[in-house]
């Protein structure tokens, strides 16, 4: 009687293939869709901006555009802005990688390495950095408010 010999399967042979990620599987449509979105977002904006700087006349108290003020259109152009503000920064993340690379490979001349995870830290001290800089923007403009009495 012949006694079969079983041999261990290697290991990039699993019974059952694995399933690559969601995010493997998405990304391009993921990029797409946050591109287009960030792109009706920024239309959007000019569309409000245009109307308060062109419609509206200077100092137009009373006046209104489909029932909002242009006090409310302004509440409504920063909400817009915020919201394409984190869609910016979300679009930034998704290519941080790319971003890094290029940087050092065209910008610094250096080889091309894997991320160890020093990417992620200079991005988000990039981030603290750059918010900084625009809180201290924003305080600067309130302490250089003037009232007109």
């Amino acid at each position: 009687m012949h006694s079969a010999v079983l041999k261990p399967r290697p290991a990039n042979e699993s019974a059952a293939p694995s399933r690559p990620s969601f995010w493997t599987r998405h990304k391009t449509l993921v990029n797409f869709w946050l591109d287009a979105a960030l792109l009706v977002l920024f239309l959007l904006q000019a569309w409000m901006l245009t109307v308060l700087a062109v419609v509206f006349p200077r100092g137009a108290t009373g006046w209104t555009i489909w029932g909002g003020t242009p006090d409310d259109w302004l509440a409504g152009l920063f909400a817009t802005w915020c919201t394409f503000a984190l869609g910016v920064l979300v679009h930034i993340m998704l290519h941080w990688t790319w971003i890094c690379g290029t940087v050092a490979t065209r910008l610094l001349g250096r080889k091309a390495t894997k991320d160890d995870g020093s990417q992620t830290l200079i991005g988000v001290g990039l981030l603290i950095l750059l918010l900084h800089v625009l809180a201290a923007a924003v305080l600067a403009a309130r302490v250089c408010l003037k009232s007109p009495n």
